[in-house]
């Protein structure tokens, strides 16, 4: 697990990596802080993806260790939608906090933007062993459960977004009501074996 770890990590940086070489050699076209900020919200997305692709992986391989793995993916979908947040900030606002907010007001999918981004915050400051013990399983799961908020804003700030073709975000957007979907039909397979066990127990009893 260790060196799939490092491997996670490493892979993970590839993303960044590429953008920065393709930055500075020229590489992406006519608007390049438009093509970086729009790929780094992107692979924000895509990792956040992952996280919620985790659990479904490990109920159909009952590998439970691969929940380890989330932790991490979870931070990168951090780290690459602060990217994506300071580049807006920085080279689109030039941290103009007046033109800031007026956008954050204006547009629609910038307020949409702006609070997931804020949502992800807390998320990220809690990933550590540290902050579930100090604050607990239960609450640490209830806090968590922002990542399905978070998946259904990012993928409505990312379909805002797009002006015309919305082929991409559809299918970002189908992808995540699948993830949904085997969610509630985890949910309901259990809700339905919990029955005839209580079921039992209660006949047993009398």
């Amino acid at each position: 697990m260790s060196i799939l770890k490092v491997i996670l990590f490493i892979a993970s940086l590839l993303p960044a990596a590429w953008l920065t070489f393709a930055l500075f050699t020229d590489q992406l076209g006519a608007n390049p802080i438009e093509v970086i900020t729009r790929d780094t919200g992107l692979w924000a997305l895509r990792f956040l993806w992952l996280t919620l692709l985790i659990t479904p992986l490990q109920w159909l391989t009952s590998w439970n260790k691969i929940v380890m793995l989330r932790r991490m993916l979870g931070l990168y979908v951090f780290f690459y939608a602060f990217l994506h947040m300071l580049l807006y900030l920085w080279l689109d606002q030039f941290f103009d906090i007046q033109e800031i907010i007026k956008d954050i007001i204006k547009r629609p999918f910038i307020t949409i933007g702006f609070f997931t981004f804020a949502a992800l915050i807390p998320l990220a400051v809690t990933s550590n062993k540290a902050m579930i013990k100090r604050l607990g399983g239960k609450r640490w799961k209830k806090l968590h459960r922002l990542t399905y908020f978070i998946a259904v804003a990012s993928s409505i700030h990312f379909y805002m977004l797009v002006k015309q073709d919305k082929v991409e975000p559809l299918v970002y957007i189908g992808i995540l009501l699948f993830l949904f979907a085997i969610r509630v039909y985890k949910q309901r397979r259990k809700s339905k074996q919990v029955k005839p066990d209580r079921f039992l127990a209660k006949a047993a009893l009398e």
